[in-house]
């Protein structure tokens, strides 16, 4: 039996990109995968089926990151059947770029409850079950955005800068009951989000000189949820291609 077998792993938005890259990988490594969508149920179900052909174990997960009342509702009740996660991956998020002065009250609302307040809806239920069993791994997924500030995305730098605060801190709270809590930072991620970004003028910003694979994001988060990573926590590690 693999030695992650009995250990279960949720990831909130997995039913595409990124999502679903670390769903995968987390699942060949043997980790039994519940998958979260909100509505992509269908993408969520293609995963699912992709898993279970392939041997693994996965089951699926339907909630709002920024309802918390849904949140504590879904994951109270999963967490009294099933017992605590092994880890916990927070990669959810949206994004709604604009011009600071043509930011609508809206596009700035819509992106904190999603990314900033999603990590409290959906780790607040969570947290205490993984401290009585004193074992873990929270990874999130940031932005290079957040670290360094992307033109246009004031609402996004500001909810994924508060993710990577947010990350450390919790890192200290839960170090003492080994429970890792690290963030991923990717760069410029071949994903849809970046369908319509001008390609021509950030290229040249990436000493690499190409977009990232979301398999090269997954391949790090299945190594922070390993026992053998047990000694990394209060980490922003980045994923981008040498941008900073």
């Amino acid at each position: 039996m693999n030695e992650n077998s009995e250990k279960k792993v949720l990831v909130t938005g997995a039913s595409g990109g990124i999502g679903r890259a670390i769903a995968l990988a987390a699942a060949q490594a043997g980790y039994e995968i519940v998958a979260h969508y909100n509505n992509g149920k269908e993408k969520a179900e293609s995963l699912k089926a992709e898993i279970e052909a392939a041997g693994g174990k996965c089951s699926l997960l339907q909630f709002n990151i920024s309802d918390r009342a849904d949140c504590t509702e879904k994951l109270e009740k999963w967490s009294e059947e099933n017992g605590a996660f092994w880890g916990i991956v927070l990669n959810a998020g949206i994004c709604r770029d604009n011009a600071f002065p043509a930011l609508s009250d809206d596009n700035w609302d819509q992106v904190i409850h999603t990314n900033l307040d999603g990590f409290y809806n959906v780790l607040k239920p969570l947290v205490m079950p993984l401290c009585r069993k004193k074992r873990g791994r929270i990874i999130t997924i940031a932005s290079v955005s957040g670290l360094m500030g992307n033109r246009g995305q004031v609402n996004y730098s500001a909810s994924k800068a508060g993710i990577m605060g947010a990350t450390k801190a919790l890192a200290v709270e839960l170090a003492s009951r080994k429970i890792t809590v690290n963030c991923i930072a990717p760069g410029v991620i071949e994903t849809e989000m970046i369908k319509e970004a001008p390609m021509e003028h950030i290229l040249p910003t990436i000493p690499m000189g190409r977009v990232g694979k979301p398999e090269e994001v997954a391949s790090l988060a299945v190594y922070l949820l390993s026992e053998g990573a047990g000694y990394i926590t209060r980490q922003v590690i980045s994923v981008n291609g040498g941008i900073i």
